[in-house]
């Protein structure tokens, strides 16, 4: 890759990655999971970025990269989830650092209790403010399967901050 675009791969990287590791880890309750799949998905973009026309889409390329990602390692049968420690929380913005803490934890864990394809919908939708359009081709599917996978999703999140 040329010095320049190096450089300007460099600067993509700096400004995007805080985003991407946030949507990575909602999608993946786990930040060091949320790191691998950002830099998986940095290199990925890394091996094409001189055949990349349109610079202003490359982080929605990524978010799908990741996405993609995600839903692949759970599909595989040689993917495991080992709890080797919590990890560090985010740091909270200034201000009383407990006062969301626990409607965070809830949130986490409910998600949590989503599939990955349902995940990332509820994630790209609710989190980031993406159109149906958006979400579908940002994984893959139809409007009509965004559509029904909200659907299922909020009615499971439903059940499980009810506590059913």
């Amino acid at each position: 890759m040329a010095g320049a675009r190096e450089e300007e791969f460099s600067r993509y990287v700096k400004e995007a990655r805080p985003g991407l590791r946030r949507t990575a880890f909602l999608l993946s309750s786990d930040w060091f999971e949320a790191d691998d799949l950002v830099q998986r998905a940095l290199i990925a973009i890394h091996g094409r970025w001189e055949s990349l026309e349109h610079r202003d889409r490359i982080t929605g390329y990524a978010r799908t990269i990741i996405i993609r990602m995600i839903i692949s390692d759970r599909r595989s049968h040689r993917w495991s989830r080992e709890a080797l420690a919590e990890a560090l929380p985010e740091p909270e913005p200034a201000g009383d650092p407990y006062a969301l803490l626990g409607d965070r934890l809830v949130l986490m864990r409910a998600l949590a209790a989503l599939g990955p394809r349902q995940r990332a919908v509820v994630v790209l939708r609710y989190w980031e403010d993406r159109s149906v359009e958006e979400t579908a081709l940002a994984m893959g599917s139809g409007g009509s399967t965004v559509r029904s996978q909200t659907a299922r999703a909020l009615s499971t999140l439903r059940s499980v901050l009810r506590g059913e």
